[in-house]
């Protein structure tokens, strides 16, 4: 091969060796392109996952999330970000037919009634603090719900049409026909869409609440000044795992009805914001007082939600009888079918298993037909599409799980025991609630709560700011058909434990079998998390799990029968076990 000079003008040397210095000058070139090329994934994979930042994170999007994300918005604080793991209209709250209680006719009523009402309910352990606090603040609540557009009924004279229901001693319920709840998330949902400040991100999950656990620090329950910075967030579109890190977080995931196997409540409330906290080793408290509502429409189609029948109907006049005509209730309180929930859903109860009965019913024949259906139009409807006429017929209706009065423990300001998370509405427990519910105090509750966190988070939220050493989610792993399977089966079986074996009666040989089938089900999941990527059905699956747990651990702890809580082995209060051990 000949020589070249380079008086050529051409590049010099044998074939060959042009051949390599090519290479070498291509392969440069190539090295600079693969770069580019790098760069360019990245920026795709930095778009695909992403990391957001929002002074105020909020998740859950039903009375207490939207109250709070209004209360902040305008505040010129910062961003907002309201997460909804399905659509805005899906909350919880939307299924709350009754009503909410506020004193607002001062002539007839006053706050130490209420008060005294909602301690007698909580078999006398709510904290009396919090009860003050949300039974004088509810009228500016009331107030702050109509100016975000929520309608309540009035009588002829323009005054809030009252309702009474079971455990209170007065008119003091005000509602909207018998779909209060609807018609609040209604106008919350109107007044947040119209709010610029807002976005509302919907079908988005949370998976986990960040702490310095995630920056690689050891996190005990004994842990000092645990921080929240956010929360992990499955995005629907990607199915990718992003980063929302946040000044403020706020939880407001409604309950848990749905670990159970019949719940008024809808299939999304899985206790997810409770399970995220105590992982995250918050303080969570009085799980073992789940309310069972003592009437929902007996119709083994629908078991979530199972259709509601508000206690207002009782209020109303509504007789509790067995099937075939006689009443049930003298037997078991002097107040008869206006007895707080706890003991009606216990008598209900106990009437079916001695008798054998899928249900027992509710009797309205005795009323005006057409106050009736005024009183009670969506019931009325319902009712009559599975052929049931409501004032001629009785109502077969039976307990279903229904409202958590336990969860993350948190002050007058709303924040738990981890700094910058606050909770706010079920999945909270501020103490109004005690042992048990007063019937339509939580929906006051929610607005009460928001309103402080909002006011304390707006004064503490300057002096906070985003951690930027928050790592990404590790979503390696995969789901095989067969893995969906095993979690669809899985739930399942935590709704059957739960309501076999930790329901309205329970006992230590009961309790103990949920916890030995709870732990199985909890070592199968947490190896089955490890391996397969981040889906919302398994981690409701975890958060079920984890919550199950936490109530079958707390019924266990408590030795006496108080309030939701009631056990055949301590049928008795504390305090009566002793006077007795002591006389």
């Amino acid at each position: 091969m000949s020589r070249r000079t380079e008086s050529d003008g051409n590049y010099p040397g044998t074939e060959t060796e042009r051949v390599e210095k090519y290479y070498i000058k291509y392969s440069f070139i190539t090295a600079i392109f693969r770069n580019l090329a790098s760069n360019i994934l990245n920026d795709i994979r930095i778009k695909t996952i992403m990391i957001q930042k929002f002074d105020f994170l909020i998740i859950g999007g039903g009375i207490a999330g939207m109250s709070y994300a209004l209360s902040v918005a305008n505040s010129g604080k910062g961003k907002v970000a309201l997460i909804c793991k399905t659509s805005l209209d899906e909350a919880n709250t939307a299924k709350a037919q009754g009503g909410v209680a506020a004193v607002t006719n001062l002539a007839l009523d006053n706050f130490e009634k209420h008060i005294n009402d909602t301690m007698v309910a909580g078999d006398y352990i709510s904290d009396p603090e919090a009860v003050e606090h949300v039974i004088c603040n509810a009228p500016e609540a009331i107030k702050a719900l109509v100016g975000w557009g929520v309608n309540f009924d009035k009588n002829e004279n323009g005054e809030y049409d009252l309702h009474r229901e079971g455990g209170h001693s007065d008119f003091r319920i005000l509602h909207h026909a018998d779909d209060t709840g609807f018609e609040i998330q209604r106008g919350l949902m109107e007044a947040v869409r119209k709010n610029k400040h807002i976005v509302v991100l919907e079908n988005h999950y949370a998976v986990e609440i960040i702490t310095q656990h995630h920056l690689g620090i050891e996190v005990t329950r004994k842990t000092p000044n645990i921080e929240c910075y956010g929360a992990y967030i499955l995005n629907p579109e990607t199915q990718k795992v992003d980063t929302f890190l946040s000044k403020v977080t706020l939880m407001a995931t409604g309950g848990v009805g749905a670990v159970y196997s019949m719940t008024s409540n809808p299939v999304i409330a899985t206790g997810d914001g409770i399970a995220m906290a105590y992982r995250a080793k918050a303080t969570v408290k009085d799980m073992e007082f789940v309310q069972f509502h003592p009437t929902v429409l007996y119709n083994p189609s629908e078991t979530h939600p199972a259709f509601l029948i508000t206690e207002a109907m009782r209020g109303y006049g509504a007789i509790l009888r067995l099937p075939d005509g006689k009443e049930l209730m003298q037997k078991y309180d002097k107040r008869l079918s206006l007895a707080p929930r706890d003991i009606v859903a216990r008598a209900i109860d106990h009437e079916m298993k001695i008798h054998g009965l899928d249900h027992v019913c509710l009797d309205l024949t005795h009323k005006d037909a057409e106050e009736t259906k005024r009183h009670f139009p969506h019931i009325y409807k319902k009712c009559l599409s599975i052929g049931i006429d409501i004032t001629k017929e009785y109502i077969p209706v039976c307990p279903s799980a229904h409202y958590a009065c336990g969860g993350i423990k948190v002050d007058l300001n709303g924040e738990s025991s981890i700094r910058r998370l606050y909770a706010v509405g079920e999945c909270s427990c501020t103490g109004l609630h005690g042992g048990n519910r007063l019937a339509s105090n939580s929906l006051i509750e929610a607005v009460v709560y928001a309103k402080s966190a909002s006011e304390h988070s707006l004064q503490m939220v300057d002096s906070y700011s985003f951690n930027l050493d928050v790592p990404e989610w590790n979503d390696e792993g995969t789901m095989t058909n067969e893995e969906h399977v095993l979690i669809t089966q899985s739930v399942r079986e935590v709704g059957e434990i739960m309501s076999n074996y930790v329901g309205i009666v329970r006992s230590d040989l009961r309790l103990k079998r949920a916890w030995d089938r709870l732990d199985l089900l909890y070592e199968e999941t947490e190896r089955l998390f490890k391996r397969v990527t981040a889906t919302k059905d398994i981690c409701e699956l975890r958060n079920m799990i984890n919550v199950g747990y936490l109530i079958t651990r707390q019924a266990i702890e408590r030795k006496e029968s108080r309030g939701l809580h009631y056990t055949v082995d301590y049928p008795k209060h504390a305090y009566d076990q002793k006077q007795q051990e002591q006389g």
